[in-house]
């Protein structure tokens, strides 16, 4: 069973953990392997990392269990923005990514919502209906932004 719920700080060192391995794992096409660019990609990503987010008035952690497990992790951003989507290797594909999100996009309420989307997962969202925001000035051609009308 999955469910969705608020992350805790007691939720840290498993949200960091995850964010590693998914990202070093599972995020390839988007570090190219490159350590520099993986350890750039992962500085904040450790447990005190982690724990700096919960306090942020500007972001709400979410997170997705699967049989128990912490399966995936999410943030929302009060500026209608989802800021992060992992999910743990070992659960990839089994819908918890789809729970995760389906769940934030309810968080965010109606009106248009955005996020930045990594190549790896640029096709995930195109099926769950976010659509590419093409031209934007200044945009960095590595960041995929996307939006949808929730």
């Amino acid at each position: 069973m999955i469910i969705a719920r608020a992350a805790t700080r007691a939720d840290a060192t498993d949200i960091s953990e995850l964010l590693i391995a998914s990202i070093t794992m599972l995020c390839g096409p988007d570090h190219h392997d490159d350590p520099a660019a993986l350890a750039a990609w992962l500085a904040n990503k450790t447990p005190a990392g982690v724990r700096k987010w919960f306090a942020s008035p500007d972001m709400k952690l979410l997170v997705a269990e699967r049989d128990g497990d912490i399966a995936a992790v999410g943030a929302i951003s009060t500026s209608r923005e989802i800021r992060l989507n992992y999910v743990a290797p070992a659960h990839r594909f089994a819908g918890v990514s789809k729970v995760l999100l389906k769940t934030m996009e309810v968080e965010l309420g109606p009106g248009e919502a955005t996020l930045t989307s990594t190549a790896t997962a640029h096709r995930f969202y195109r099926r769950m209906g976010w659509l590419d925001v093409l031209g934007v000035e200044g945009q960095d051609p590595s960041e995929l932004r996307m939006n949808k009308r929730l």
